[in-house]
């Protein structure tokens, strides 16, 4: 269990949406906070905002520049201290037809929603492992990585964010595993009422020429952005109370948030159909399972520790 008061949290894409929603949280906890956002107005008014609750460093990042992380890393710890809490929050959304495939797009999808958490750990975990003091970090993933469903969501986006939950898993067992003392939470979110769409259209400028659609497949993108937009509007969560359901779940070492149940049937389909894939037990199966308990017992007799 992390105690939060006093301490120091990073936060990406912290200026708007469900990141604010996470800076407003752990503010109100007695935090100390760096939020980095691409958008510079934004984080204006977010340390406007949030400078009267607590101390606050605002820093304009690109979650995909690796130099620019590192060197927005060291001043944030320089100002505030070590960094106890780490928020992997950056993303960009953007559902695609399949012909409009191309390295642009998935380097701007994967870069920012996995790359951008891959950039976060590799920045701030060694720094976590070195001091070997009690720390957390929360990766922002989507149900629509729990239960990929393609259309509205989008392959690349859904693949990523199905990316940064695999990701997310390994990372906390394999940490508990060396006996790091350092918690991972991923958050998924279903509806939030965020800007989510309009940060999307931006990032989408990003990108050279029309990516080959038709005037009729732009239209009806834009169509299918603005339905998006109304949903997350109107039946979206306040990104207030995503902040403080992730409150809870570091508090509580949660390994996952999961903020309604609006995937449930989805995923209890989806886990119905792996199991269904599962060919009948063998012999090979049973050796391999106690080969692998025979690991874990060997694993916990050495304290975690790994050869």
């Amino acid at each position: 269990m992390l105690e939060l008061a006093g301490r120091a949290a990073f936060i990406t894409g912290g200026a708007q949406g469900i990141g604010l929603g996470l800076a407003r949280s752990f503010a109100k906890e007695g935090m100390r906070l760096a939020v980095a956002d691409i958008d510079a107005d934004a984080l204006a008014a977010a340390e406007g905002e949030l400078s009267a609750i607590t101390e606050v460093a605002t820093f304009t990042l690109d979650v995909t520049e690796r130099d620019a992380f590192a060197r927005v890393a060291e001043e944030a710890e320089q100002r505030l201290g070590p960094v106890s809490l780490l928020c992997n929050n950056a993303g960009v959304g953007g559902s695609y037809p399949v012909r409009a495939m191309s390295y642009a797009l998935w380097d701007l999808i994967l870069g920012v929603n996995l790359g951008g958490v891959v950039n976060g750990l590799q920045t701030f975990l060694p720094r976590m492992i070195e001091r070997g003091e009690p720390a957390h970090i929360v990766n922002t993933a989507s149900t629509a990585g729990l239960a990929p469903l393609g259309g509205q969501g989008g392959y690349m986006y859904e693949g990523a964010k199905a990316g940064v939950i695999g990701l997310s898993e390994g990372l906390a067992r394999q940490l508990a595993h060396e006996g790091h003392a350092i918690g991972v939470t991923v958050l998924c979110p279903g509806l939030v009422a965020t800007n989510m769409v309009a940060t999307s259209r931006a990032a989408g400028r990003r990108l050279p020429g029309d990516l080959g659609l038709t005037a009729e497949q732009r239209e009806n993108r834009e169509t299918l952005l603005s339905e998006q937009d109304f949903y997350l509007r109107q039946l979206g969560l306040p990104p207030d109370t995503v902040g403080e359901m992730v409150v809870e779940g570091v508090r509580s070492g949660k390994p996952y948030v999961i903020t309604d149940r609006g995937v449930a049937e989805q995923l209890a389909a989806r886990s119905k159909a792996l199991f269904t894939a599962l060919p009948p037990e063998t012999e090979h199966d049973r050796r391999v399972a106690r080969h692998v308990a025979a690991q874990i017992r060997e694993a916990a007799r050495s304290g975690g520790r790994t050869h």
